[in-house]
């Protein structure tokens, strides 16, 4: 059997299928795949009179709950209309004899899209307004009802980092090509020390950071947050401290973090300002044992990024060699959770 190509689209099964279940949609169509992202694949369709993009579960074998564009499909279309801008849900389609595999369709959002977080495409002044923007989005889908949005059974009740530490352990576990130390005695470690419950339980979308938001083209605003497939609801501070674990990456390509820039010359909040801004938006006192959350963020990136890489093996990796050479990274983020986790 020929295995499926990720990075292509049945345009045409695509066409009669929105052409039978989406109001306005008029052909022909034509398909340009997004470069960005290792989990799903994303298309942006081309119409004549205006594009929608489309997600899908990449075809293959697939790691159980793994890429839920179901459950992006839901959240996204619970928000329509809050104070966490999202695209427009258009359809689901969870029928796999279409294109292969489940997807859904979106309006597509025009905006900026930076994936840098040092904004060297922006003058100095203009750099701390998309970053407390950025701040006051996290705080909104934390302060999200979760009862009026209909997303009070969107995840598990009971400890988050519980139910993550098992979830991304066994994930890791079926996804594993090399022993690698650092990750077991971060997982040790990350077992025996979850902190007691504090009473919070928000929206959590899962994987927080800039390159997953695209903004208004001239002013510092948030016209949409992207990639909604690690969301549930859970704690909150896994989402802040995602952040500042991408700000502790090395600059440029391939960490796309702050780590050694001079931030206050250059314009931009340090981890403290940006964690200050977030606890005074949603009215806290300030966040004790902050190390154990980044420790957990490190680890769960280590165990996406395997996942990504073993993929990549397997031929089923929507951009195969960035995917490849993402998994040398694993030990890499296993390390710097232990380093993290040495601070509480």
């Amino acid at each position: 059997m020929t295995k499926a190509d990720p990075t292509k689209l049945d345009t045409d099964a695509v066409s009669a299928y929105l052409s039978a279940h989406l109001n306005g949609f008029a052909g022909p169509l034509s398909a340009e795949k997004f470069n960005v992202g290792q989990s799903n694949p994303t298309f942006r369709l081309i119409t004549p009179t205006r594009n929608y993009v489309l997600r899908r579960k990449p075809p293959g074998v697939l790691l159980k709950s793994a890429h839920a564009v179901d459950r992006e499909f839901r959240v996204q279309s619970a928000l329509q209309g809050s104070d966490v801008p999202v695209a427009k849900m258009y359809l689901l389609c969870e029928d796999d004899a279409v294109i292969g595999s489940a997807f859904y369709v979106m309006d597509e959002v025009k905006g900026r899209h930076f994936d840098d977080p040092r904004l060297n495409e922006l003058s100095r002044d203009d750099r701390r307004p998309i970053q407390d923007e950025m701040n006051r989005v996290l705080a909104a889908i934390h302060n999200i009802d979760l009862n009026a949005t209909g997303l009070s059974d969107y995840g598990p009740e009971g400890n988050y980092y519980r139910r993550q530490i098992d979830r991304w352990t066994k994930q890791y576990r079926a996804s594993e090509t090399d022993h690698i130390p650092a990750m077991e005695e971060l997982i040790t470690w990350l077992d025996a020390n979850i902190p007691a419950e504090d009473g919070q339980r928000t929206l959590v979308h899962g994987d927080y950071r800039i390159d997953n938001m695209l903004f208004h083209k001239d002013k510092p605003k948030v016209a949409a947050v992207l990639d909604w497939e690690l969301s549930t609801t859970g704690h909150p501070y896994a989402d802040l401290a995602a952040v500042i674990m991408q700000w502790m990456m090395p600059p440029g390509q391939e960490g796309r973090g702050l780590a050694g820039v001079d931030r206050d010359a250059q314009g931009l909040m340090s981890d403290q300002e940006f964690i200050d801004a977030y606890c005074a938006r949603r009215n806290l006192g300030g966040i004790d044992g902050f190390g154990f959350y980044l420790a957990f963020t490190f680890f769960r990136m280590a165990g996406i990024i395997q996942g990504v890489y073993k993929r990549a093996l397997d031929g089923n990796a929507s951009n195969p060699e960035r995917a490849k050479a993402l998994g040398g990274y694993v030990p890499n983020f296993a390390q710097h959770g232990l380093d993290a986790a040495r601070t509480v």
